[in-house]
């Protein structure tokens, strides 16, 4: 079944959008959805898949874009759309343009220069490649740019894993059990989730992995108190508060009220009443001092470049500048340094990003130790077996979508001494 010959269109309109890179490509597409309403959910989905196929393959598609005919936007509309539903699909092509969406189909993309195939901006491609070299720079790229699967976390509080996917094949979805997250699924199509009691009863949340990996790793305990530093919209605060079995007292501090006004329909639906949300105005906050010393347990999940979720948000990649994460560098310095303030002798303090740079990641840690001598590095491999995972990345935490089939994750514990 063809979809309406108006989908390329769209495609082409929501493209140029989103191609400006002035915000991000989620926010666009759905702009643009509330601004044409009379746009079909199969039409939606296609003009939606184009573009994040672009945004994929941005540099092997404006390298196709440059032969064909008519305006270059729409030669990469199609292009995506032939990726994402197939030229079959796309109704109201020109015989020149089916014949170009063949001849391109035909092209073996291993003949293509590495750097191309990558689909990475140069300077992270160098940058990947002085690491890991070149082999294991474009395994990470293949992986970084495949769609994700769709993970769920089951609420503890509200049922049990194997319960969840008897439900689920009544619907009928078909899942199965994450390999390291003892209460995560991994669902390989995308369904109306929202749509579903399970969903509305809050026994089920959409959370990669990886992030319920990093909230098993903070380690919280029933009856203790726990800030969540960066909360965000909530998903591992809520996974954190399960954990906790509703008891203690949980912080979710964030400094942007809209993101933590998200996180209030998800607590009503997920049982908790262990949570408390916080907006502060910065990490210097009074309302962060007054905690010092006091907390259990610390999670930092740090503003970040998000260049381990490329696989949800390609558009990162081209949206990140090496002065950008220069930038972002400063500001997880004094993040961690004021998180740890809160930290009591024996606790717990987790710093975590979405990211695969080793600036954001074990350079910020490092740092951090030399700075601070009253925290040691607890390895991450001895935090995965406390909590009975069967996982071992060393001293810290490193997930990797083509290792691990997570989105790229990095973690490092610190427990205070004195």
């Amino acid at each position: 079944m063809r979809l309406h010959p108006t989908v390329a269109s769209h495609t082409e309109e929501v493209l140029r959008e989103v191609l400006r890179f002035t915000g991000p490509a989620d926010s666009a597409v759905s702009w643009y959805f509330r601004e044409h309403p009379k746009l079909g959910s199969r039409e939606r989905n296609a003009v939606a898949e184009a573009v994040y196929a672009v945004l994929r393959n941005k540099l092997v598609f404006g390298s196709f874009a440059e032969s064909g005919v008519g305006p270059a936007m729409r030669r990469l509309a199609l292009l995506g759309l032939a990726d994402a539903v197939g030229i079959d699909a796309v109704a109201g092509l020109s015989p020149d343009e089916t014949a170009w969406l063949e001849r391109v189909a035909q092209i073996d993309r291993q003949t293509l220069p590495a750097a191309m195939r990558a689909n990475l901006p140069v300077w992270l491609y160098d940058k990947l490649v002085a690491r890991d070299g070149e082999a294991a720079t474009l395994s990470l790229a293949d992986a970084l740019n495949r769609p994700a699967p769709l993970d769920l976390r089951v609420n503890a509080l509200k049922t049990k894993r194997e319960d969840v996917i008897e439900e689920l094949a009544k619907a009928p979805i078909a899942c199965e059990p994450t390999p390291y997250a003892p209460l995560g699924l991994r669902i390989f199509k995308k369904p109306a989730l929202q749509n579903l009691p399970l969903f509305k009863d809050g026994a089920i949340e959409v959370q990669d992995e990886g992030s319920q990996l990093l909230a098993h790793i903070l380690g919280a305990k029933r009856g203790e108190m726990v800030v969540d530093f960066c909360a965000g919209a909530g998903g591992k605060t809520l996974a954190i508060g399960a954990i906790m079995r509703n008891t203690g007292r949980l912080y979710a501090f964030d400094v942007a009220e809209k993101r933590l006004a998200k996180l209030k329909p998800r607590l009503a639906r997920s049982g908790l009443s262990n949570v408390h949300p916080v907006v502060i105005a910065h990490e210097n906050d009074a309302k962060v001092k007054r905690l010092a010393g006091k907390i259990d347990r610390v999670l930092v999940d740090a503003p970040c470049s998000g260049l381990g979720t490329l696989r949800r948000n390609p558009d990162m990649k081209w949206r990140q500048t090496p002065e950008s994460v220069a930038e972002l560098n400063q500001k997880q310095s004094s993040i961690l340094a004021s998180a740890a303030r809160l930290v009591k002798p024996g606790g717990r303090l987790v710093y975590a990003t979405c990211s695969l740079l080793d600036e954001e990641n074990e350079a910020i840690a490092n740092g951090f130790l030399a700075a601070n001598s009253a925290f040691r590095l607890v390895p991450a491999r001895e935090v995965l077996a406390e909590q009975k995972i069967d996982l071992d990345t060393g001293d810290f935490l490193k997930l990797t979508p083509q290792q691990h089939q997570t989105d790229g994750f990095f973690a490092a514990v610190f427990e205070r001494s004195k």
